[in-house]
């Protein structure tokens, strides 16, 4: 019970970030200036965790942590962020968040490529893992180019968007389900980055000490260069200044809430429970952000983006499945390889001791 109370709080946290950055994006803030004060604060508020909690697991510093830990920062932290705002602002909030569930399908995808996963086309689950690929990349098809019959859940009159040119722009892409192309390149290539750093972390996540560790040094690494890049696009410093808004809201909420105390709630999750306990709860986040996308950013639902997000729930399940039936396998294998093991030794335990005394 604790598991699953744990894993839905972590989808509204999830949710409430969607929210918020997109108001945020209406109230005329850089956003590469947020992305930058995001990691900064994830970067602040994480540190100490790491070494009040896990001194003993502190790695040794040297040049190749240095380069892991560059390489973790910009496929886990800078990229992501600096795509993930302005795709936000192009699209909309359900279907940032309907590709996000998708994780799993992109995963596999480029494990393939880089020969990480397999895929046996003559076992089942070879063949239904391929389904479930193609069926999350199916379903976002759908979800961007079969607009449909509008969905009217309630009419609140609410907007919270509709006063800016960034509102109005964003309120053309939900409300007409005019997505634009590079806005949904930008979404998609935030998740491919993530997948890239779920791969790399397989490999070197052991070698960047504990998980506080590994994420502070991953936010220090993608704070660092999201600055550089945001100097880079505004050197005005009083767009640098924050005040008592929203803004400030939304980038505390985003690097200590989500940056800082979700990835180890999730961390968690997957040592107690298993990886497959907490994928399951993914569409949870878009049904959230739906209803209340509905409720204060008048979008409007269309019967196509129901169906794409049915089509990429239905994926990633299919995935998760086949991952889980292999996982099961490997273990029986291995359960029966070892109980052979013993057996065997306590058949050669089991025979009398040669008396070397006897001619």
């Amino acid at each position: 019970m604790k598991g699953t109370v744990a894993m839905v709080a972590v989808q509204f946290m999830f949710a409430g970030m969607f929210i918020l950055f997109k108001v945020t994006a209406n109230d005329g803030t850089n956003l590469k200036i947020l992305v930058a004060y995001r990691l900064s604060f994830a970067t602040l508020f994480m540190f100490p965790l790491a070494l009040i909690f896990q001194r003993k697991k502190r790695p040794e510093f040297t040049w190749r942590l240095l380069l892991l830990a560059s390489l973790s920062g910009l496929l886990g932290a800078a990229i992501p962020n600096i795509l993930y705002l302005p795709g936000l602002v192009r699209t909309s909030a359900t279907f940032s968040a309907a590709t996000s569930i998708i994780g799993p399908v992109i995963t596999l995808v480029l494990g393939l490529v880089f020969r990480m996963e397999t895929l046996r086309l003559g076992t089942n689950e070879g063949r239904a893992k391929l389904v479930g690929t193609l069926l999350g990349a199916g379903g976002v098809l759908v979800f961007i180019f079969y607009k449909g019959l509008e969905i009217h859940i309630w009419s609140t009159h609410v907007d919270l968007l509709k006063n800016s040119d960034t509102g109005q722009l964003y309120s053309r892409a939900a409300t007409n389900h005019h997505i634009s192309i590079p806005g949904v390149l930008m979404v998609l290539g935030c998740n491919v980055s993530t997948s890239l750093w779920l791969l790399l972390q397989a490999k070197i996540g052991k070698e960047l000490g504990g998980l506080y560790w590994n994420t502070s040094l991953m936010n220090a690494v993608g704070s660092f260069v999201c600055v550089i890049v945001a100097l880079c696009s505004d050197s005005d410093w009083k767009q640098w200044r924050l005040g008592w808004n929203i803004t400030l809201v939304a980038t505390l909420y985003s690097g200590i809430v989500v940056s800082g105390l979700v990835v180890p709630l999730v961390a968690w999750c997957i040592a107690t429970k298993g990886p497959l306990f907490v994928t399951v709860f993914s569409p949870i986040r878009l049904v959230i952000v739906a209803l209340i996308g509905s409720f204060a950013l008048e979008e409007t639902l269309h019967l196509g983006s129901i169906i794409g997000a049915i089509i990429m729930v239905g994926g990633v399940y299919l995935v998760v499945w086949c991952k889980m039936k292999e996982k099961k396998k490997r273990t029986t294998v291995s359960d029966h390889t070892v109980t052979n093991k013993n057996a065997k030794e306590m058949n050669l335990g089991s025979l009398p001791a040669i008396n070397r005394d006897v001619p």
